[in-house]
């Protein structure tokens, strides 16, 4: 990446109004070059994973909404004004019409236009039918400044699990929200999309730079966990012939990227609470598949773990990241040509390291 990118980056950081109160942003700042010959870059906002949870009455409980109330607020101070914000997914934790519209109520707020994707806390109850009254298609894709958009429904599983399994639609919901549970089913996207995909993307140049939105990593880290896309193999392989691909995701409430071939993978944290640590943890090593690049927890004994703001540079198709952090060490990562994937030169290195970060 060239300095000139590099430079224009951190001056970014420095004169912007999400520069001057990143490390308590629940926000990511996208920028990405536009396509169009002699174009402007441009920016989109990512908002993802506030759990908003129905207590009783009009009550929520307060800390989960708060985080997107406070998200929504500071996407709306945002200097440039990105071209649109996404939502990530989980914007409810029961699936419940209380919760769904106590969240959309709040991203209502929102002076953009908003795209939204589903989350398996917004679907399992009723499948995605009070979904499709407030947002639409669970899948769809737009062009935007000569850039390909893609928003993939990557929480379905299989039929059986979803339509045969269980006595009632709460019990399936609570099911699938557990963590560490025996009773799970791993997410996909199922052949229908598939085949819309590979027909969306015929459509396309494979000179145009493609972003993927999903809320569960197109990749196979952890099934015990549902970091986890069954059919992950095959998107990649109709993502592969493409020269700039990101694919951006929520779900895993942590930091984590990889790199495979051309795909970027970058995750966004939420706005809720940092990813658990379920009793499989101390067994995660064991079942782990060799990543190109580890997942780096900032510190799993702050209870604000890697919660906070995130920029996503994504200029030359190869992302890098600045991590402002609430209450902790930011972070920066870079992509390193030698090696072919994103690195975090301060986490890489074993000393530089929290002993908590040093068993992971």
């Amino acid at each position: 990446m060239s300095n000139k990118i590099l430079n224009t980056r951190r001056d970014f950081l420095r004169t912007t109004a999400s520069g001057l109160v990143a490390g308590m942003l629940p926000v990511s700042l996208v920028r990405l070059a536009s396509a169009q010959e002699g174009g402007p870059d441009f920016t989109f906002a990512y908002v993802s994973d506030a759990h908003i949870q129905h207590v009783k009455g009009s009550q929520f409980v307060r800390n989960w909404d708060r985080g997107l109330i406070r998200a929504v607020a500071e996407a709306n101070l945002l200097e440039p004004k990105p071209d649109f914000v996404v939502f990530g997914g989980d914007l409810a934790q029961l699936g419940t019409k209380a919760e769904l519209d106590h969240g959309a109520e709040i991203l209502s707020a929102l002076n953009y236009k908003t795209y939204a994707v589903l989350g398996e806390h917004d679907y399992y109850l009723d499948l995605g039918e009070y979904w499709s009254e407030l947002y639409g298609d669970h899948y769809y894709s737009w062009d935007h400044k000569g850039a390909h958009f893609v928003t993939l429904n990557s929480i379905l599983t299989y039929d059986d699990w979803t339509f045969n399994r269980w006595e009632s639609a709460e019990r399936r919901m609570n099911e699938m929200a557990g963590l560490d549970n025996p009773n799970g089913s791993p997410f996909m996207v199922g052949k229908k999309q598939m085949d819309w995909l590979k027909k969306d993307l015929a459509k396309v140049s494979k000179d145009t730079p493609v972003v993927v939105f999903s809320h569960s990593p197109l990749q196979k880290i952890y099934k015990g966990w549902n970091f986890w896309t069954e059919e992950a193999e095959d998107i990649q392989a109709l993502l592969k012939p493409f020269n700039k691909v990101n694919v951006i995701y929520g779900h895993v409430h942590q930091i984590q990227y990889n790199q495979i071939g051309n795909i970027a993978f970058t995750s966004v944290m939420s706005t809720a609470w940092p990813w658990p640590y379920p009793e499989s943890y101390a067994q995660a090593e064991s079942h782990l598949p060799i990543l190109t690049v580890p997942m780096n927890r900032a510190d799993p004994f702050n209870e604000r773990d890697a919660t906070g703001w995130q920029f996503m540079n994504m200029h030359t198709g190869r992302v890098d990241l600045e991590f402002n952090l609430y209450d902790n060490t930011n972070r920066t990562v870079a992509f390193n040509e030698q090696k072919g994937h994103p690195e975090d030169t301060s986490y890489s290195d074993p000393t530089n390291r929290t002993p908590a970060q040093r068993h992971y």
